[in-house]
């Protein structure tokens, strides 16, 4: 009963977004909603947190598009970094994989400093000039992590397609680029602030087109069911109206200050929730273990870390991170419904890790212009209790305000068993590719102009022979073991 209103609801809301929409189904002479991939049944993304591709895979031995290297096997940076004092800042090896506490820094103004107008030498200083209080560990931006640190990653890099130029969606932080991931636009979103994300594109998300069709999907999580249908039960429309009342509260409500910058769920919270859709796909992670055990996922599931423990983030141990993907992706390939799977494994941004390979131009995705939060509320800044906070975020938010260029390359794997061998993809990849995915298997109309020029990561697959690796291969295990405790 509650799905069938709820799909009603959403047949309703794409009727009128459908005016907005980008770009025609893929294949005109079908129906939307036609299998147009019937081999691939069910597709899993699981997006980690904050790396580059550098800061990963970059000493991958023999297999992708890491560090250049100088005459003695050593990574070198082509485009010499350097901190403010003019002294040159080398790639290195980190010591230990504990991160250090708020550095490096991705934000909108860091991500653009690092850019450099294409130079890609701004990764030191980005911290010294965004973050003063840490200007002693700007040298960690230029830091990596190797094999023995993340035994699993590099084997399952080896081991299955690797994307070399897999682009986060923009140059910045996490709550822009997870909107692109369900959107195909950050929608004037330049920071992590919750406060912003009251509004909703005219295009939708790519849960109402799936919604709308019938098609199952879940966004699998980590948070208590209460907390997550706590806030859903004000409606879209009291989530809206909330979180713009977050910012005048700050100076009245203790500690509600963590709320404003950066307090959010999981994916679909990056704009306000409907009840009902919490309810029906808002689902915790052991369910999600549960659904590949029995082999009843969904036809897409997107899978959430959480994000105060293993999403890699910093200051995590990021093994705590390589433990929980390595057990998602054992999971998937271990479970019934393996054969006909498709699962991305990738990172959200950069997290403000150097990486050495220049960001392409890209598609603006509509013309919405991003917009701070006082550029939102402007009269927050006649609020003398935000005045601190705002001049905090000032110069996180500081820079251009387009989104026609991708962000730094992030590590993505393609696995599955139609996979190609010894495979590794050149083609330039963004998250919207996944809504590209999406809308290529069920013959869907794109949503933005940045899906609509989208390429699905299918040249990773080889969907007319039989499957290279219907028998799952055998990976390295984690150099730290997950269990749903961790903390």
């Amino acid at each position: 009963m509650l799905r069938t209103l709820e799909r009603s609801n959403a047949k309703r809301r794409v009727k009128r977004q459908r005016p907005y929409h980008a770009g025609p189904r893929p294949d005109s002479s079908q129906p939307e909603h036609t299998d147009l991939l019937p081999q691939i049944e069910h597709i899993v993304v699981l997006m980690m947190e904050n790396h580059s591709y550098d800061n990963y895979l970059g000493t991958l031995a023999g297999k992708g598009d890491g560090f250049p290297l100088d005459a003695q096997g050593n990574p070198i940076d082509p485009h010499g970094n350097r901190d403010a004092s003019g002294a040159l800042v080398p790639p290195h090896g980190l010591p230990r994989t504990q991160q250090s506490d708020d550095v490096p820094t991705q934000s909108w103004a860091a991500s653009h400093i690092q850019f450099a107008d294409g130079e890609l030498n701004g990764f030191p200083y980005s911290i010294e000039r965004t973050v003063p209080t840490h200007k002693q560990d700007a040298k960690v931006s230029m830091g990596y992590w190797e094999k023995d640190d993340l035994p699993f990653y590099h084997s399952l890099a080896a081991t299955f397609p690797l994307a070399t130029r897999w682009f986060s969606s923009c140059l910045g932080p996490t709550f822009p680029n997870r909107r692109f991931l369900i959107s195909g636009t950050a929608h004037g979103l330049i920071d992590d602030v919750i406060a912003s994300c009251y509004d909703w594109p005219p295009t939708g998300t790519i849960f109402d087109l799936l919604t709308a069709h019938g098609i199952s999907w879940a966004n699998y999580h980590n948070k208590p069911r209460w907390k997550v249908l706590l806030k859903a039960i004000f409606g879209r429309t009291g989530q809206r109206v909330g979180r713009r009342l977050l910012p005048y509260l700050a100076g009245i409500i203790p500690g509600i200050e963590h709320f404003v910058i950066g307090e959010f769920q999981f994916s679909a919270d990056m704009y306000p929730r409907e009840l009902l859709r919490t309810i029906n796909h808002a689902l915790p992670l052991e369910q999600f273990f549960a659904a590949t055990a029995d082999g009843s996922l969904p036809s897409f599931s997107l899978v959430d870390p959480d994000y105060g423990a293993f999403s890699e983030e910093n200051p995590q141990d990021i093994q705590c991170g390589e433990g929980f993907a390595a057990t998602v992706i054992d999971a998937v390939m271990r479970g019934p419904g393996w054969p006909k799977t498709l699962l991305i494994w990738l990172y959200d941004e950069h997290g403000g890790y150097y990486d050495h390979v220049v960001p392409d131009e890209a598609p603006a995705p509509d013309g919405v212009a991003g917009t701070s939060l006082a550029e939102r509320f402007p009269l927050l800044r006649k609020l003398p209790f935000l005045k601190a906070s705002l001049a905090k975020l000032d110069l996180a938010d500081d820079g251009p305000r387009t989104y026609d260029r991708f962000g730094f390359r992030v590590p993505a794997v393609i696995v599955s068993p139609y996979a190609r061998q010894k495979c590794e993809v050149s083609d330039p990849f963004d998250h919207t590719s996944i809504l590209r995915l999406v809308e290529e298997k069920w013959n869907l109309p794109a949503l933005t102009k940045r899906d609509a020029a989208a390429t699905a990561p299918l040249s990773a697959l080889d969907l007319k022979a039989p499957p290279a690796f219907l028998i799952p291969p055998v990976l390295a295990d984690p150099a730290k073991p997950w269990t749903d405790t961790d903390e």
